[in-house]
């Protein structure tokens, strides 16, 4: 909502109404702003969570047990918590979309004065499917990197409760760094081979 009202006062601003909100609003929903922000908010919660059931179960010895027990910690802590990742972060990432595509129908017909045929039409016209396969495979992406990430801080931490607490922070703040460099990245690649 905050992108469509931006947007449609500065492109209102230069051209003296606001054109084009529809398409800017939605290639930077699910090209971008989809993926990074929900993988944010992702690694926030989730991420945190893992990492810190994780570490508690490090700090605890129960991860030595399950050694012990002739049980690989990796496939049954981790690989379960990967593919839960790699199975809502897309998931989340198209309501995310959704929701930002809405609201800023919203705002470009309320507060704008923009027709939602006008908007909707923006969005037909100029989206394809590469925008969708490229905010999809960044939220792959991003999926695959927020579990790494937090399960192994998770799997290394030491130190009581004050170590899961470290890691836990840790974790969340390096995964979304990550993101944010990632993000540059995979747009470069992907942005290279058309998509």
């Amino acid at each position: 909502m905050v992108l469509a009202l931006q947007a449609g006062n500065t492109i209102g601003n230069i051209f003296g109404e606001p054109i084009f909100v529809g398409t800017i609003v939605t290639f930077s929903l699910i090209r971008e702003l989809g993926p990074v922000l929900t993988a944010v908010v992702v690694s926030g919660r989730a991420g945190a969570a893992v990492t810190a059931q994780i570490g508690t179960m490090a700090v605890t010895e129960q991860i030595d047990a399950l050694y012990t027990l002739g049980t690989n910690p990796i496939r049954y802590l981790v690989i379960p918590r990967m593919f839960g990742f790699l199975l809502t972060m897309p998931v989340l990432t198209l309501f995310s979309n959704l929701f930002g595509v809405i609201g800023g129908y919203l705002v470009a017909m309320y507060a704008l004065g923009v027709p939602g045929e006008v908007y909707m039409t923006d969005i037909t016209t100029f989206m394809d499917v590469d925008d969708f396969l490229h905010g999809f495979i960044k939220s792959f992406a991003f999926a695959f990197m927020v579990a790494t990430v937090c399960c192994y801080k998770g799997i290394s931490t030491r130190g009581g409760a004050e170590g899961v607490g470290k890691s836990t922070t840790g974790a969340v703040v390096t995964t979304i760094v990550l993101i944010l460099v990632l993000d540059y990245f995979l747009t470069a690649i992907l942005t290279a081979f058309g998509i």
